[in-house]
């Protein structure tokens, strides 16, 4: 008779099945910016500064005495970085592990299906904020639902950041409360016409209502999720309200990245000009992140002078498909991701830019050395993950959002 399978078994079959490198494998293979952007995994400590030198001192004139008597000196601002945080769960039943005790690794490609799900899960919410301002909003409205089940959504390329089962929340902008009436679940998505169909209507709503996964917004004062290149570089320059402690308004482009309008441009002039307005404030922009949609007409407008090459991520012998321009600085990759923001471009110096994480991001929550865990309140067990950290930029200014 063959011996029952312990819990015991299958946490230690389970370490060895999620090697580091098959992590990242996992992590990185769908989601360029978060491959390529530099990573920093100790920032321990309760905050990180990040000075940044946006003027340098003005005691010079082509007389002696004026350049002498001149006051000036280096201006410098320090971004102090905090953390935030995001976690994943999977939970396997008592009753899947005794079904397929005489079989461990049947057991174990349920339990690797629950969990390599619960990793894409949390992954996808760490690689779409990348993108974004940090209040976690993945879509708007586009008009009124009233009493209708049917969500339409603005743009219908953000579909990509909905799944069957998220429960959703809504609020009349990232800067307000949440609307009345609770969470809906989605029941049902449609690709193509960029809608999803959730359990309960919600007649609080308006159209350009934001949308968020619940739990991901609180209200306008908190940021729950990591600020990524929206906050650090935002559709308008920013105004007084301090970011990591810092008031942008001393100098926008330096504190608060480049703005280039190519939305009544061809794409290809839209991205030079991005590009050449990095170069103008001494960025070397090499890597440019747009959604599908735009990579496809670039490809299109290129025609047969289309250049394509491979770019590779940081940590592993991970490459994704890019189309080559000759920028003012040198080469820019060109690089799909379905993170990305529609009608958006980011031209980036990605030596500028670093995701900062206390461990690895994502990780397993294991620090008792045990990654499944007995649920108290069900006869289950629980895989827990989770990050913690933030997204950094030293050097705002050499890096640009091109509206498309």
């Amino acid at each position: 008779m063959a011996s029952p399978l312990d819990v015991g078994t299958v946490t230690e079959a389970l370490k060895e099945h999620y090697k580091p490198l098959r992590v990242q494998n996992m992590v990185y293979k769908d989601n360029p910016l978060l491959a390529m952007m530099p990573k920093y995994t100790k920032f321990g400590g309760e905050n990180m500064p990040i000075p940044l030198i946006y003027s340098n001192p003005q005691r010079r004139s082509a007389t002696f005495a004026t350049g002498q008597s001149n006051t000036s000196t280096s201006a410098l601002k320090q971004f102090v970085l905090t953390r935030v945080k995001d976690y994943g769960f999977a939970s396997i039943t008592g009753e899947s592990i005794k079904a397929t005790e005489r079989d461990s690794d049947a057991f174990l490609r349920y339990a690797t299906m629950e969990i390599d799900g619960a990793l894409h899960s949390l992954t996808r919410s760490l690689a779409v904020a990348m993108y974004g301002d940090g209040s976690g909003s993945i879509g708007t409205l586009s008009v009124d639902p009233g009493t209708g089940t049917t969500y339409t959504l603005t743009n219908a390329e953000n579909i990509t950041n909905f799944e069957v089962g998220m429960e959703v929340v809504f609020a009349d902008s990232t800067g307000d409360a949440l609307r009345a009436g609770g969470s809906r679940t989605i029941t049902a998505i449609d690709r193509d016409a960029g809608t999803f169909t959730a359990a309960a209507a919600n007649s609080a709503l308006d159209a350009a209502d934001d949308i968020f996964q619940e739990g991901d917004y609180v209200s306008a004062s908190d940021r729950l999720k990591v600020s990524g290149l929206e906050a650090w570089c935002p559709t308008s320059a920013p105004g007084a309200t301090t970011f990591f402690g810092v008031n942008r308004t001393a100098d926008v482009t330096r504190l608060g990245g480049n703005r280039f309008d190519g939305s009544a441009l061809p794409i290809e002039e839209a991205l030079i000009g991005g590009a050449a307005r990095v170069a103008r404030e001494g960025g070397s922009p090499d890597h440019c992140f747009v959604d599908f949609a735009t990579f496809s007409n670039l490809e299109k407008a290129l025609g047969s002078k289309v250049v394509y090459s491979e770019a590779k991520a940081r940590d592993v012998d991970i490459g994704f498909s890019a189309i080559s321009l000759r920028g003012p600085r040198g080469t820019i990759q060109i690089v799909p991701d379905q993170n990305c923001q529609p009608n958006t471009a980011w031209m980036l110096q990605m030596d500028t830019w670093s995701l900062n994480t206390l461990g690895e991001a994502p990780m397993f929550l294991d620090l008792d050395n045990n990654r499944m865990l007995r649920e108290s309140a069900a006869d289950a067990y629980e895989v827990r993950l989770g990050y913690y950290g933030n997204v950094a930029c030293n050097a705002p200014g050499y890096n640009c959002r091109v509206a498309l």
